[in-house]
């Protein structure tokens, strides 16, 4: 009989997590700077974040409404004209999966500011994280474009001060982190001796993440390993 076993069930779902997972890998998930779970486990992969990201808000409050508008648009272009013409800036919106800012969204995002007279729109500027970056070198260049970006009328971008992560596709590091597990697992089972056989639950669940140093995310999957005697049948 194997010493070492995995528990079929888990096995069949993480085949059939595994087939699905394809399509996730093209998202770009937000991580925020929560602390970690109590629960995750002590297996993870270190991985630099794709993007540090911040919302923006580009607000006007000309008096006119269709010149508002229209002022805030042509700021919204020069956003998009000026992220391309760099290598690191780029821009996107949501919350929690990022999509792409283009014109033709800006009649979706525009909306009355709190103060009248006064129309907004709220943007996620995100920068490339470079593996020799610093937190200060990547804020840095963030500030830079939104001081650069041409504002029309009487429009502003204004800073947020909250700072996120981003991770592009965090199911591709499901089988690096599945190696992880299984070695470990088989680790702890030797520690154990003959006779000893290992069941690991929860390796259909999606890879998670928390933040774990200002540019560095921890990867992981909240499994669970027991280790038992071997039936003698």
């Amino acid at each position: 009989m194997t010493r070492h076993i995995l528990a079929a069930a888990t096995l069949a779902a993480f085949l059939i997590s595994g087939i699905s997972s394809a399509s996730a890998q093209v998202e770009e998930v937000v991580v925020t700077g929560q602390r970690v779970d109590e629960g995750a486990p002590h297996i993870f992969l270190i991985k630099r974040a794709d993007h540090l990201i911040t919302k923006v808000r580009v607000t006007c409050d000309t008096r006119d409404l269709n010149q508002r508008r229209e002022e805030l648009k042509a700021t919204l272009r020069n956003m998009i004209k000026a992220a391309a013409q760099t290598q690191t800036i780029s821009l996107g919106l949501g919350d929690q999966v990022l999509g792409e800012l283009s014109e033709a969204n800006f009649d979706d995002i525009i909306e009355p500011d709190t103060r009248p007279d006064t129309s907004q729109a709220f943007v996620i500027i995100k920068t490339l994280v470079a593996k020799a970056d610093t937190f200060n070198s990547a804020t840095a260049r963030v500030k830079d474009f939104i001081a650069k970006t041409t504002k029309v009328g009487r429009t502003e971008i204004l800073l947020e001060s909250r700072w996120d992560l981003t991770v592009i596709g965090p199911e591709q590091y499901r089988d690096a982190l599945v190696t992880r597990i299984v070695t470990d697992a088989k680790h702890n089972a030797d520690l154990f001796g003959p006779g000893y056989g290992i069941t690991i639950e929860g390796l259909e669940r999606p890879v998670s993440w928390y933040q774990k140093d200002p540019l560095d995310l921890a990867l992981y999957i909240p499994y669970t390993l027991h280790i038992a005697p071997l039936s003698s049948h």
